[in-house]
């Protein structure tokens, strides 16, 4: 998979960052699985949503902790939880954006919280976290 998207990206441009960027400036959610990544074997909208925010998109992943963590926000606020992954971006990308956050912090921020072992990965990488 990995190989296939890079291979694509080639096409695109022959610096790497370039290309990611040139690619996810051009790709849309709502049409992810016709996107020529989006149809490469192995891709999901998680790993498309991942490629797209490292190539500079402000929006979230629907990965299993993100979608966890702003889950249990919306029952503890008495909302419905968001299943469906293209409703659950929509959702959590105007969640951050009514609180003064840009949705790839939020996405970022539900992983800060989450336990690693007996310590949130926050404070088990504070120190590093401080020199980002």
């Amino acid at each position: 998979m990995a190989k296939n998207i890079a291979l694509y990206l080639s096409t695109l441009d022959e610096d790497d960052k370039r290309a990611l960027r040139r690619w996810a400036s051009s790709s849309k959610l709502e049409n992810w699985r016709d996107d020529p990544i989006g149809r490469i074997k192995g891709v999901g909208i998680v790993t498309f949503q991942y490629l797209r925010m490292m190539g500079g998109i402000d929006t979230v992943m629907p990965d299993k902790i993100v979608k966890r963590v702003i889950n249990g926000i919306l029952r503890e606020a008495g909302m419905e939880p968001v299943e469906d992954d293209i409703e659950f971006i929509r959702k959590a990308e105007n969640i951050a954006i009514s609180c003064g956050y840009r949705p790839i912090e939020l996405c970022w921020m539900t992983w800060l919280v989450q336990q690693e072992g007996k310590k949130m990965r926050m404070e088990k990488y504070s120190d590093l976290l401080q020199n980002i």
